[in-house]
């Protein structure tokens, strides 16, 4: 469904002024819309100036010495993630759904912003920053109680010049990660690991289907901020094609979604957006 016509930007704008008007809409989105709170993207500008690598659960889950580097990494990094406001884009998407045009919200962020703009039911297809799990009893908790034994298992320890990443950890030298204290889960001491899908890691089956099911009742998937490059968020695209459900992507940078897409917007997000929501004067 790629465009046919050379449309302007004020053409692609109302199009896709007119699909948001129709309702239904399902909205998936990506770290593009969180660029505007500060959060860096894996492969847009602020995530080609990663030094570290994400971690992968193998990795994870078969190093001691690993999982010390994560938490370490991780423990800062939170700080910045738990600060972080939702911005226009988020606010917009919200009130886009109060609305009642939104049917749902699909995101691959973990930094939790959607829900705190007032978004509601958002499934977070990788899980969310805000949680620990343990692999050993399955108990899951606030990551704020976890914050605050590390805190008190490592006083003063801190690196006010770390910067953050995508994936809430900051960049450390091995000298600084060797003097950091891992604690384990204070129920049954097992391994702690954030309730989030890493590299490596399969996205639970049930979630899946739960996003298969709201995709194939949508009016419309509008893809925010994400450049699809990872079938987790791309199969829903390429699902909603199938089924010939109008697409459009708002995202700074091409896609492998755009040629499934009806309607493509190489534009900053809160502005877009925030221009979905203004006319009504609501």
């Amino acid at each position: 469904m790629a465009d046919t016509l050379p449309l302007t930007s004020g053409h692609r704008l109302e199009m896709l002024a007119d699909l948001v008007a129709d309702g239904d809409l399902v909205v998936l989105s990506g770290a593009g819309l969180s660029t505007e709170s500060g959060i860096p993207d894996y492969r847009g500008e602020t995530g080609r100036r990663r030094q570290a690598r994400p971690m992968t659960y193998q990795t994870f889950v078969g190093s001691a010495a690993a999982r010390r580097r994560y938490w370490a990494r991780g423990h800062l990094g939170w700080r910045h993630i738990a600060r972080a406001d939702p911005n226009a884009g988020h606010r917009a998407v919200a009130e886009l759904q109060r609305r009642g045009l939104v049917a749902g919200i699909i995101t691959q962020n973990v930094d939790g912003l959607h829900q705190a703009a007032g978004a509601r039911d958002v499934i977070e297809l990788h899980g969310g920053l805000d949680r620990v799990l343990c692999l050993g009893c399955g108990r899951r908790s606030p990551r704020r109680d976890l914050h605050d034994r590390l805190n008190e298992a490592n006083p003063g320890w801190r690196d006010e010049s770390a910067a953050i990443n995508p994936d809430g950890d900051v960049a450390l030298s091995d000298e600084r990660i060797e003097s950091f204290r891992t604690v384990d889960c204070d129920r049954c001491g097992g391994v702690l690991k954030p309730d989030v899908i890493f590299f490596g890691e399969n996205v639970p089956r049930p979630r899946v289907r739960e996003c298969f099911t709201l995709t194939e009742r949508a009016g419309a998937l509008l893809v925010l901020g994400s450049s699809l490059t990872v079938m987790s968020g791309l199969r829903f695209v390429r699902h909603a094609a199938t089924l010939d459900i109008p697409i459009a992507i708002i995202n700074q940078g091409p896609t492998r979604g755009d040629e499934h897409a009806l309607l493509t917007l190489n534009a900053p997000l809160g502005p877009t957006l925030s221009g979905l929501v203004r006319p009504s004067g609501r």
